[in-house]
């Protein structure tokens, strides 16, 4: 089924392709060259526990514990459901053949004008531009449809240089540095601070140049 929503998709003009469904909600069904990005469910959660349950993700991320069991799986798609997670919380598949890859989020920020982006990939599909992908869909949604959005940012730790490289090909600018508490480690780490206003995102929206 994602297939076929693939191809149909692949038939309209780009910016057909990641016009929302009104019919849905905020954040509809997203499709790009190879992934569908899609609200996660229950038939997710063997293939989430079993890809975020490795310490080389969670140490890399904020809110991720470790161990990371089937429990918590069903807990995120629960709370995912409910709304408790913010609004945009994606999974990400591939188009052929619907596999579950990992997650993107956007959450909004207090100040009602910023977004903040955060992904994360299974190590077995690290390295494959998955990310990059996932993040350029994800970004012309929210700049297409949102039009009260005036930033995007995102922020990675200071050793990962495989999402400081995705954050810089999607056209993010270096900000500063800051801290985070990380769950699975269980205190602070040092993070770097990225941000893509509106109008670099028009002057980029093709992304042909950033890939």
């Amino acid at each position: 089924m994602q297939g076929e929503l693939l191809r149909a998709s692949q038939s309209r003009p780009p910016e057909e392709r990641l016009r929302p469904d009104r019919s849905r909600s905020d954040c509809p069904v997203l499709l790009s060259r190879s992934l569908v990005l899609r609200a996660p469910h229950e038939e997710d959660i063997d293939a989430l526990a079993h890809l975020a349950n490795n310490a080389n993700i969670a140490t890399m991320v904020s809110r991720m514990p470790h161990p990371y069991t089937a429990k918590d799986a069903a807990d995120f798609v629960r709370r995912t459901k409910a709304g408790e997670i913010g609004k945009c919380v994606y999974a990400i598949t591939r188009g052929d053949n619907g596999a579950f890859l990992g997650c993107c989020a956007l959450e909004p920020q207090a100040d009602g004008r910023t977004l903040e982006l955060g992904y994360w990939l299974g190590e077995p599909y690290w390295n494959r531009g998955y990310a990059t992908e996932a993040a350029h869909v994800l970004i012309d949604m929210a700049f297409r449809t949102r039009n009260n959005i005036d930033h995007i940012d995102a922020r990675c730790r200071v050793t990962n240089i495989a999402s400081r490289r995705v954050i810089q090909k999607c056209g993010f600018q270096f900000q500063g540095t800051g801290m985070i508490d990380c769950l699975a480690l269980g205190g602070m780490v040092a993070v770097e601070w990225f941000r893509l206003d509106r109008k670099t995102w028009m002057s980029l929206r093709s992304w042909g140049e950033m890939r």
